[in-house]
């Protein structure tokens, strides 16, 4: 039953996440939003014992790592296609791009292929690995993006007194 609620949520998350970023959104100061949806899927794929494989620990630790991997990686790379820009106010906002979502699709393509090389390797994987790379991608993404928006340059012109 936990493995169709893992499957659900991140089912859940990725649609709603990936249907966000196709429109304009404010990047928040506080960022405190941003860090809920990586975090319940922390929680969720560490709550159960069975991570890695205990038959093929090597084999299964070295395929979390490259699930993580491909999470970080897509994550900063998602936050590089994404545009940015500010208002007239000075507000910061945020639209994903079809760049964008050809790193969505990069990544998920690199998570099925790892998919299937545990399949022929004999690994027993669960959607657990699957959660933290996506609780990976948007956390890298939060902060790449954080990182970007420090150093943004009005895109507006500031009208000059006399």
């Amino acid at each position: 039953m936990t493995g169709l609620l893992n499957i659900a949520v991140l089912v859940a998350v990725v649609a709603f996440v990936f249907g966000r970023q196709f429109t304009a959104q404010r990047v928040s100061s506080e960022g405190r939003k941003g860090w809920l949806i990586p975090v319940v899927l922390i929680f969720m794929a560490l709550r159960q014992p069975d991570l890695l494989d205990p038959a093929h620990h090597a084999a299964s630790t070295g395929l979390l790592v490259a699930t993580i991997l491909i999470g970080l990686a897509s994550g900063a790379a998602w936050a590089w296609t994404t545009r940015l820009w500010t208002d007239e106010q000075g507000t910061v906002w945020t639209k994903g791009t079809w760049a964008a979502a050809g790193v969505w699709l990069c990544a998920m393509a690199l998570r099925l292929g790892l998919m299937g090389v545990a399949a022929a390797l004999g690994v027993h994987q669960s959607s657990q690995p699957t959660l933290l790379s996506v609780a990976a991608m948007l956390l890298t993404r939060a902060g790449v993006t954080a990182w970007r928006v420090r150093g943004l340059q009005p895109t507006y012109r500031v009208p000059v007194a006399g």
